[in-house]
């Protein structure tokens, strides 16, 4: 499944920022798990303050618009990890989670930007989509 948008959202920096952390997520999830989980550590230090919940939409719409760009697989853990990093190039917060997303059938394994206090960011909650976090970073 490609996860990736034909819609523009986001201010320039905003776009700037998501095309930046979807590189650098690119190139972390060539290494070990246990970089990736240190960079989102850091990330979510480095992003001081809290995203508005329609800046942190902005935010995985424009990561996921850049996916248009890569012609590589652009699924649902290189979408949440730039977005992540997106965020804190901007001096924003949001949390990194990996766990499954239940719907009705199948159970999936997914990845994906949350919130603190709102939940998941541009994912499909309305449509019956449950999040089940496993690990939160």
């Amino acid at each position: 499944m490609e996860a990736y948008s034909t819609v523009r959202t986001g201010t320039v920096p905003e776009r700037l920022a998501a095309a930046a952390g979807r590189a650098r997520a690119l190139l972390l999830l060539r290494l070990p798990f246990r970089h990736m989980v240190r960079a989102a550590g850091l990330a979510r230090r480095l992003g001081r303050r809290e995203l508005a919940s329609a800046q942190a939409e902005a935010l995985v719409g424009a990561v996921r618009h850049t996916a248009r760009w890569w012609p590589g697989r652009s699924a649902c853990m290189e979408t949440s990890l730039g977005a992540v990093l997106a965020a804190a190039l901007l001096g924003r917060r949001l949390d990194w989670c990996l766990g499954a997303r239940f719907a009705p059938p199948p159970v999936e394994y997914h990845a994906w930007a949350e919130l603190p206090g709102y939940g998941p960011v541009g994912e499909y909650t309305a449509a019956g989509w449950h999040h089940h976090t496993a690990l939160t970073i």
